[in-house]
């Protein structure tokens, strides 16, 4: 190895550490491994997505866009400015974004006449033409969705993906002929976005719903998947909105029945962000760098051919054969087969950029007719017959996939704690982190106590269905209050 390739990599090390620095590590792996850069000077809060961390959000995107259209949804655009007169119809919008949202008072050097926002969600401009296309019980229900990016003017501390003030997400809405048929939509989204989490991101998810305090703006229930990240802080995986009629109401959207009689319609909203991008990071990668699932990697499988100046071009054949027989088969493979790095450097690069397998092909493989296997990130090791690559790989992928859902899985089986007081809480958090589980008794300000002290909150409380401890018949007392629990809630720090 040469001095200059010595110098290069060290230049690609991860200098910090996930388990001490988890701040300064997750920053370090998304601008080495090529996700992002912060954005220009004075943009606080901005960042420049690269390719490769843009191919990630592709493909999340494209494998939650088929859901959606295998369920009836149809995409649309709807401008990124709202009228504050459109944000004002529904007045529990405004109260809830408005310390958020960035205003254009000035078109050219001409003053506007009524303030534009720069979205913060679109509810209030999509509705309105909700409420033009329905007319009847024949129009519903009516499915929308919209991939954009919106501006949230946040004050606090951010993060590449997890917060930053604009971010890319979708936003689905619906009119329905009822509550029910509205209700099975909005739990039809949050089972989608489980299933990108725990199929596509191999990250284990919790669900339920928010407080009846942290719910949307306007909405009836807001519903959530809540990931459990390594330092034992929560995200915010994507939430389902049932908003009843208060929307209907604002923007008028009634329907005929089948008796001619107007009807209120019911609607829903849901939105995923490339927050799951800062969950899929963190989760997974370590102090090698970034790590990626089969299912989203740029690359699937790279190729690091291994030669002396005598077996170079034998070596370089054998490799370039089952580069093309992965091609052909639809792997996304890279063969690396660059004069100017050594095949350590290659190694230590391909492990930065989260490759998840790594095939490794010198004389004796090609003599042997064999194909040396690298895991990322446990780097195991073993040995395929060149017949029937394709049909390895695949395997190969599908160990890596596994390895990774299965380590997210016992961490968050492993950080899910019971507490019966507020001390139990409290110390359980302040010690260990995670998710403590207790009885609450649905007042906002036994949370705020806990908040107060320790900057956790309740991310969310199960579903009737999933929590048997839930309702009239709550046998305990609130963790915090000591009044009769009617709930149980999920505490944590979050993101």
């Amino acid at each position: 190895m040469s001095d200059d390739d010595g110098d290069a990599e060290q230049e690609l090390g991860v200098t910090k550490s996930k388990e001490y620095e988890t701040g300064e590590w997750y920053a370090e792996v998304v601008q080495k491994a090529g996700l992002a850069n912060y954005g220009p000077e004075g943009m606080s809060g901005f960042i420049v997505t690269r390719p490769r961390g843009y191919a990630l959000w592709e493909r999340v995107q494209s494998a939650l866009d088929a859901k959606f259209k295998d369920t009836g949804v149809q995409n649309a655009y709807f401008p990124m400015f709202i009228p504050e007169s459109y944000l004002e119809a529904e007045k529990d919008i405004v109260e809830g974004f408005d310390p958020e949202v960035a205003w254009v008072t000035h078109g050219g050097h001409e003053e506007l006449e009524e303030r534009l926002a720069v979205r913060p969600t679109s509810e209030s401009i999509i509705t309105p033409y909700i409420s033009q296309w329905v007319r009847s019980h024949r129009d519903l229900p009516l499915r929308v969705n919209q991939w954009c990016s919106v501006v949230r003017w946040e004050a606090t501390e951010t993060k590449p993906f997890f917060r930053t003030k604009e971010f890319l997400w979708q936003e689905g809405h619906t009119a329905h002929a009822d509550r029910d048929d509205a209700w099975e939509e909005t739990m039809l989204r949050l089972d989608q976005y489980e299933s990108v989490y725990e199929d596509v991101l191999a990250i284990p998810v919790l669900r339920g719903q928010k407080p009846e305090h942290d719910k949307f703006p306007g909405a009836d229930t807001t519903t959530t998947v809540e990931a459990l990240m390594p330092d034992g802080k929560s995200v915010q995986g994507a939430t389902s909105h049932h908003l009843g009629t208060s929307f209907a109401e604002a923007f008028d959207i009634t329907y005929s029945d089948e008796d001619e009689e107007e009807q209120l319609a019911h609607t829903t909203s849901w939105g995923f962000s490339w927050r799951a991008l800062g969950a899929l990071i963190m989760t997974h990668s370590d102090d090698q760098g970034l790590v990626l699932p089969p299912t989203v990697a740029p690359t699937q499988v790279v190729i690091v051919p291994i030669w002396q100046a005598d077996t170079k071009a034998d070596v370089l054949e054998y490799a370039e054969g089952i580069r093309d027989d992965l091609a052909d088969a639809g792997v996304r493979v890279e063969l690396d087969d660059r004069d100017t790095r050594n095949p350590g450097f290659k190694f230590n690069e391909h492990e930065l950029n989260g490759v998840p397998v790594r095939f490794e092909i010198g004389p004796h493989e090609e003599e042997d007719g064999e194909v040396t296997v690298v895991h990322r990130p446990d780097g195991e090791q073993s040995t395929v017959d060149r017949d029937g690559i394709v049909d390895a790989a695949r395997s190969h992928l599908d160990e890596v996939f596994a390895k990774l859902y299965a380590d997210a899985e016992e961490t968050l089986e492993g950080e899910v704690r019971e507490a019966s007081s507020r001390n139990e809480i409290l110390g359980t958090i302040g010690q260990h982190g995670g998710y403590v589980k207790a009885p609450w008794c649905g007042d906002e300000d036994c949370e705020a106590e806990v908040k107060d002290q320790l900057a956790a909150e309740i991310v969310m409380v199960p579903f009737a269905d999933e929590d048997d401890r839930r309702g009239d018949d709550h046998d305990d007392d609130c963790a915090v209050c000591g009044d009769r629990a009617t709930r149980t809630a999920y505490f944590a720090k979050t993101y």
